[in-house]
């Protein structure tokens, strides 16, 4: 199972950075985004694929060359109910952009992703930066 929580991370990973097809396949047709940072009051509304893909889509939009990484190891607890992957799959990241100074911006945390019949049920994003992440 540990093989799936990685390659569900990486998955997600790919939905923010541009691939929100993604967002029909991992997410749960209805999930909680639950983000501890400054500026991200948008994501208490977001409980659908289609309009965390929207969102996703936007913030490219408004940050060009808009980059997510995984960084370190996955943490994952994941094991089969009724036969499908329940658990948490938790793994750092770096996000970063050129500003329009021509400055890379860069911003650390990490994604908490509770994970029920195999899809993405609940969210928790934690980053760094003074007053939370300055491209939100």
């Amino acid at each position: 199972m540990r093989q799936f929580g990685v390659e569900l991370y990486d998955r997600w990973t790919a939905m923010w950075n541009g691939d929100t097809a993604l967002a029909d396949e991992i997410m749960a047709p209805e999930f909680h985004l639950r983000y501890a940072q400054a500026g991200t009051e948008a994501f208490d509304e977001v409980r659908r694929p289609g309009e965390l893909a929207d969102v996703i889509t936007g913030w490219h939009r408004k940050r060009p060359g808009l980059r997510f990484v995984a960084e370190g190891p996955a943490v994952v607890d994941i094991g089969l109910v009724d036969g499908a992957p329940e658990g948490t799959v938790a793994r750092p990241y770096v996000a970063s952009f050129v500003d329009n100074d021509g400055r890379t911006v860069a911003r650390s945390g990490t994604d908490i992703l509770a994970v029920t019949g195999g899809r993405i049920t609940e969210v928790w994003s934690v980053s760094s930066g003074a007053g939370g992440r300055t491209f939100y």
